[in-house]
């Protein structure tokens, strides 16, 4: 057959025979090489997936866990420093040995959120005094609203840290009581709110309390920072 004469049916079936053959063999080495190849892209794709599921349920976890917290509500007794100015008593307060125109009293919350943080700052709650009386005129009596004295608390590693700030202290005048007696009222009413708390609780609370905002004038209240345990007495090592 010369070049350029026009191919017979013998080579044309050759031909095709062999692009035949070529496709077989293309396609066997594909199907060869496809689960290799799929294979590990498959797993990978697997463990990512699994890896999206824990860490997706890691946050909802953690999400949920705080919901229930925020939305728990308990009742707890908090103990307030109640002023008794405008009344025509006084109260014996065996912790400090005197009697005072002031008492520890405490009334019953429903809170959520953290514990025992909340508990501190719920100490310093306003409170109107319910009466019958209409010559009792008396708007707040809690004795750190009145007196504008901070009170926060956080938890650490060593225990709850509790502050009183007295930068923005202010007695008012028709309030017959100090600053020293005031302070020692509002310890007292920490170490009760915690003592109550702590009651049903299986570990013991290391507290410390410290003044703070006690500039030159005020330094000497630094000393009325106290540190105590509420709840079991901590095993010795």
């Amino acid at each position: 057959m010369k070049a350029h004469d026009p191919p017979t049916w013998q080579a044309l079936a050759e031909t095709r025979a062999v692009q035949k053959f070529m496709m077989d063999r293309t396609d066997s080495a594909n199907r060869k090489l496809l689960p290799s190849f799929q294979s590990p892209s498959l797993d990978s794709w697997g463990k990512v997936g699994v890896m999206k599921t824990l860490v997706t349920s890691i946050l909802i976890g953690g999400f949920i866990s705080a919901s229930i917290r925020a939305s728990t509500i308990t009742v707890v007794p908090i103990f307030e420093p109640i002023s008794l100015h405008g009344t025509d008593g006084d109260e014996a307060i065996s912790e400090i040995g005197e009697a005072l125109q002031a008492a520890i009293m405490s009334r019953p919350m429903a809170l959520s959120g953290a514990m025992p943080e909340d508990l501190i700052h719920s100490i310093r709650s306003p409170h109107l005094l319910p009466t019958n009386n209409p010559n009792y005129k008396v708007q707040e009596a809690n004795l750190l609203v009145l007196c504008n004295i901070g009170i926060t608390g956080e938890m650490t590693e060593s225990g709850l840290h509790v502050r009183l700030d007295v930068a923005q202290l202010a007695i008012p005048a028709d309030v017959d009581l100090t600053t020293r007696q005031i302070l020692k009222l509002a310890i007292i009413a920490v170490r009760k709110t915690l003592d109550s708390y702590q009651r049903p609780q299986s570990k013991p609370l290391k507290v410390v309390i410290v003044i703070d905002g006690a500039d030159e004038g005020k330094a000497s209240l630094r000393d009325l920072g106290a540190k105590f345990v509420v709840g079991e007495d901590p095993v010795a090592e």
